[in-house]
């Protein structure tokens, strides 16, 4: 694995309605928007950025969310459509710990954890209006202990297997990895630089602008604990390398 190589992985899609993708400002609406993850092969290391969702676990608490995913679709099924296992993943970082982002932690209990060090303290213990976000408690025995919900954690799940890095701030994960603090969305939710060699690096921004249209008029999604935060880090986001392809 010596050039640096980005494989983006479907993991099905969820429905929200318009005024929640752009906040009190629409138009109303279902938008059904689709769910990945990252992966990286580097020369260091292969990197798994995000898990995606859990279909039961939406299923059963945010059916209204119209969850779609195939088996190809789920974590295991996607890295083995690029002849991967989860076992092949040294490093897992989460950008944050919303449902939507770690439902596949569970089946990466040898994989180094990585995230903000305040995500998994918000997770054990959220504000009122984050309760659905950190619903999938599965990624971390320490979390599902504190709320109540030991149930979500698959066999052989401790907190041994599931305890995380904690990070602050802008970090190098690998040379040319780039993890950028764009807190707002949550209190520690980190966007994703990729750079290489011989073409424009990729700026991931995951759930600091949903779409193209959120950057430019700077409506960030109603899904956030820090809404002046979060404008500030779309601010960010565009400031970043101007030859960056966004997505």
């Amino acid at each position: 694995m010596t050039d640096t190589k980005v494989y983006l992985l479907d993991g099905g899609s969820l429905v929200i309605d318009g005024y929640h993708v752009f906040w009190n400002r629409g138009p109303a609406g279902d938008i059904r928007f689709p769910v990945y993850s990252i992966l990286v092969e580097h020369a260091e290391g292969r990197f798994l950025f995000d898990t995606g969702f859990d279909y039961d676990h939406v299923q059963k608490v945010l059916p209204f969310e119209k969850p779609m995913q195939t088996k190809e679709q789920t974590i295991p099924g996607a890295l083995g459509l690029i002849g991967l296992e989860p076992k092949d993943v040294g490093v897992v970082f989460n950008s944050h710990f919303h449902f939507d982002h770690c439902g596949g932690n569970k089946y990466f209990p040898d994989a180094k954890k990585i995230c903000h060090k305040l995500e998994v303290p918000q997770a054990c213990n959220p504000q009122p209006f984050e309760h659905l976000g950190y619903s999938d408690l599965s990624f971390s025995a320490e979390a599902a202990e504190a709320r109540g919900v030991t149930d979500q954690l698959l066999a052989g799940t401790t907190r041994a297997n599931s305890t995380f890095e904690g990070i602050e701030g802008d970090v190098e994960l690998a040379k040319g990895v780039h993890l950028i603090f764009t807190p707002g969305h949550s209190i520690g939710h980190y966007s994703l630089l990729v750079e290489f060699p011989n073409r424009r690096p990729i700026l991931f921004t995951i759930d600091a602008a949903y779409t193209q249209k959120s950057l430019e008029t700077l409506c960030q999604a109603s899904f956030h604990i820090d809404p002046v935060a979060g404008v500030d880090s779309m601010r960010r986001v565009k400031r970043l390398p101007k030859n960056a392809a966004l997505i």
